[in-house]
């Protein structure tokens, strides 16, 4: 959910007392796994997981993808996902006749970028782990989308993000704030990085966030700014093409915080329009009818339609009316700042490599 709208956040303000319930209960669960009256299993296992203390947006399948793409080329890897609002239960690995309704929209947005990628879904990871590794016996490594409050599994490498415009240390628990989990855990984590940071951001605005932050001498942080992609039709990615300044966008986004990419259509088009969706949206053909009639509305010459890479995996199923509408789909991507890019991938590629040499 999107609570960027001025009016929600100061709703939200009268939700404290149920806040404090949920600082609460989260308090007491950490506390039980502190001590180790929960279990928690570590797997003998390069594991690798990706999370973030808040609800949503703060960039955590770019990341996954950025991991896929560095790691892949060399290592047998896979991907562990919930796969939130799938319509089925349970444990599952993804096949050519897999769709978005059986694993949910970033698991299958993965699949599709990479056929060849083992992209599993179980919202019990301790048990879709060892199934994922009898499915796929001569893995690697695993990566762990979303995960770093299920404490129930102990990954061997944590990374956790947090938004530059909003920091989990600035943040408040849920409902009145984002926070779904103990500023404190951030502490379990071995990387920190702080995500959709400006492209211009200096030093000086780099250390007031590391004093803001106080990481521990053993955590390392890194800062990321967001890049888009070359575009491309939901139909025919072969068919590619850019922005220009004379286009006028019809944006169709359900995405937790579409802020950063309507910031972009607005400083690099002439005009945009918007649908706006819940987060992961299921798209109707209604939806579609409505999408369409939006679009010949606008009167411009130079037009055009883009859907973000996780709204178009719920789009594609409609496939066959794709093909004549251009709708094109706007690819999102991490860049390391400060020229950290390197370190950061060492310390991934070494963790995997210095895992499997240690257990041979």
């Amino acid at each position: 959910m999107n609570f960027n709208n001025i009016f929600l956040k100061s709703f939200r303000v009268f939700l404290l007392p149920f806040a404090a319930l949920y600082w609460f209960v989260i308090y007491f669960r950490n506390l039980f796994y502190d001590k180790g009256w929960f279990g928690s299993a570590y797997f003998n296992f390069p594991i690798i997981c990706i999370g973030n203390l808040v609800v949503g947006g703060t960039g955590k399948s770019p990341m996954v993808e950025y991991l896929i793409k560095l790691l892949k080329p060399n290592y047998k890897i896979a991907t562990l996902s919930r796969g939130y609002k799938r319509k089925t239960k349970g444990y599952a690995l993804a096949n050519k006749n897999t769709t978005a309704l059986e694993i949910g929209d970033e698991p299958m947005q993965f699949y599709l970028k990479n056929p060849n990628l083992a992209v599993a879904v179980g919202e019990e990871r301790i048990v879709a782990i060892p199934l994922l590794l009898q499915d796929v016996p001569d893995l690697e490594a695993i990566i762990l989308d979303d995960a770093f409050q299920h404490r129930s599994v102990t990954a061997g490498l944590n990374i956790l993000l947090t938004e530059f415009s909003n920091l989990y240390t600035s943040d408040f628990f849920l409902p009145t704030g984002d926070l779904r989990d103990e500023k404190s855990s951030a502490n379990r984590a071995q990387i920190i990085v702080v995500t959709k940071c400006p492209p211009t951001l200096n030093e000086e605005e780099k250390a007031k966030i590391l004093r803001e932050i106080k990481p521990l001498p053993s955590q390392y942080v890194f800062f990321t700014s967001i890049s888009y992609g070359i575009l491309y039709h939901i139909a025919d990615p072969a068919d590619r093409c850019y922005l220009t300044p004379n286009d006028e966008v019809l944006l169709v986004c359900g995405i937790a915080n579409p802020k950063p990419l309507k910031d972009h259509l607005l400083n690099n088009t002439h005009a945009y329009y918007q649908l706006d969706y819940s987060n992961h949206h299921i798209f109707s053909i209604d939806d579609l009818k409505e999408i369409v009639r939006k679009f010949d509305a606008i009167q411009a010459k130079d037009k055009i339609i883009i859907t973000t890479e996780k709204d178009a995996v719920r789009l594609i199923k409609f496939n066959d009316q794709l093909k004549n509408i251009p709708i094109y789909v706007i690819p999102i991507q991490h860049v390391f700042l400060f020229n950290e890019g390197p370190q950061f991938d060492d310390m991934l590629i070494n963790y995997v490599e210095d895992f499997n040499f240690t257990t041979l």
